[in-house]
C-alpha cells in the first residue's frame, strides 16, 4: 500500500510541475533559480547544445535588443541592422514551410501586416527559420513581406528561440517597443482579429472559445464558463462576471513574476464546444461552471443554477488550494 501511496505522490507531483512550467512536450530542461524558484530559462536543451563548456553560465534571459543584435534580411536581398527595430512594436515569427500550420498563418499574417503597415503603425515582423535547408528558407522567405534572422546565422537563431522558451511552431511573439513581450499568443490573435483592430493584442483576461484558441486548452488548467449563446448578451455577461476574478488572480501571479495557474474562458453553443463536452463527458446544462485539466485528465465541475462572481471566485480559490476532489475525464 505504501508503494502504491508514493506512486500516486510521485504522480500528482509530476502532474503539477508540468502544468506549472507548461510542458508540451519532452524531452525539456527547464533551469531555475534555487533560491527564488524562478525560471531562468525555459530551453534548456538548447542552452547545453549552445554552450556546452557553460560559459554563458548561469544563462539568465538577455535583452531582445541585445540577441536580436545584427543585420537582418528582406526577401529581396537588402540588409538592414536590428537598431532600426527602435521604436516599433515587434512580431517574433518562429516559423517553417515543412510545416502545414505554419504555412496556412503566413498566408494570415501577410494580410494581417499590410494591413499594420497602411494604418500608419510602427510594426515589424521577424521571421526565425526552422526550416531544414537555406533553400527551403529562401523559398518560404520571397512569400513574406517583413524581415528575417540569416538563415545562416544559427547563432543568433538558437539564441531567439531560448530567450522565448518555444516548444512547438508556428509561434508569434509580440513585442512592445522597449522590447518587452506583449502576448506569446500572436498567432490566436492574428486569426481572430482578421481586421487588425485590436493590434498589439495585448491579451484579454477572459476569452471567448473558439476553434483558432481552443489550442490553449492543453496548456494547464483552464477555467471554462459554459453558457447558452442563443441567448443574446449571455457570453458577454459572463465574461463580465468572470473578468474582475481573472484580473485579480492574473496580477496577483504577475507580481511574483509568474504565470497565472489558470487561463479563462466563456464557451458558448457550437460544433467545437459540442466536441469538448462529449470528450470530457460534461452534462449538457448551461451555465455550468468547470475548470477543466486535460493534462492531468481532470474535470471540476460546479452545476448550479445561477453563477456569480462569490461562486466563482470560490470555486477557483478552492482549486488553487487543492480543496477541490477532481473527476476523472
Amino acid at each position: 500500500m505504501a508503494d502504491v501511496s508514493l506512486h500516486r505522490n510521485r504522480a500528482t507531483l509530476t502532474l503539477k510541475l508540468w502544468n506549472k512550467y507548461r510542458i508540451s512536450n519532452i524531452p525539456s530542461l527547464i533551469f531555475l533559480d534555487a533560491t527564488t524558484g524562478k525560471v531562468v530559462c525555459r530551453n534548456g536543451l538548447l542552452v547545453i547544445r549552445d554552450d556546452p563548456e557553460g560559459l554563458e553560465f548561469p544563462w539568465g534571459p538577455k535583452p531582445f535588443r541585445e540577441v536580436i543584435a545584427g543585420p537582418l534580411l528582406r526577401n529581396n536581398g537588402q540588409s538592414l541592422e536590428s537598431s532600426s527595430l527602435e521604436g516599433s512594436h515587434v512580431g517574433v515569427y518562429f516559423s517553417a514551410h515543412w510545416c502545414p500550420p505554419c504555412r496556412s498563418l503566413t498566408r494570415v499574417l501577410v494580410e494581417s501586416y499590410r494591413k499594420i503597415k497602411e494604418a500608419g503603425q510602427n510594426f515589424e515582423i521577424i521571421f526565425v527559420s526552422a526550416d531544414r535547408s537555406e533553400e527551403s528558407f529562401k523559398q518560404y522567405f520571397s512569400e513574406m513581406p517583413w524581415l528575417a534572422v540569416p538563415y545562416t546565422d544559427e547563432a543568433r537563431r538558437s539564441r531567439l528561440n531560448r530567450l522565448y522558451g518555444i516548444q512547438g511552431i508556428p509561434t508569434l511573439i509580440m513585442l512592445d517597443p522597449q522590447g518587452e513581450v506583449i502576448t506569446r499568443q500572436g498567432r490566436v490573435e492574428v486569426l481572430n482579429d482578421e481586421d487588425c483592430r485590436e493590434f498589439p493584442w495585448h491579451p484579454k483576461p477572459v476569452l471567448e472559445l473558439s476553434d483558432s484558441n481552443a489550442a490553449q486548452l492543453n496548456e494547464g488548467p483552464c477555467l471554462v464558463l459554459f453558457v447558452d449563446s442563443e441567448d443574446d448578451g449571455e457570453s458577454e455577461a459572463a465574461k463580465q462576471l468572470i473578468q474582475p476574478i481573472a484580473e485579480k488572480i492574473i496580477a496577483k501571479y504577475k507580481a511574483k513574476e509568474e504565470e497565472a495557474p489558470l487561463l479563462f474562458f466563456v464557451a458558448g453553443e457550437d460544433d467545437m464546444t459540442d466536441s469538448l463536452r462529449d470528450y470530457t463527458n460534461l452534462p449538457e446544462a448551461a451555465p455550468l461552471l468547470t475548470i477543466l485539466d486535460m493534462s492531468a485528465r481532470a474535470k471540476y465541475v460546479m452545476d448550479v443554477e445561477e453563477i456569480t462572481p462569490a461562486i466563482v471566485e470560490a470555486f477557483v480559490n478552492d482549486f488553487l488550494a487543492e480543496k477541490l476532489k477532481p473527476e476523472p475525464i
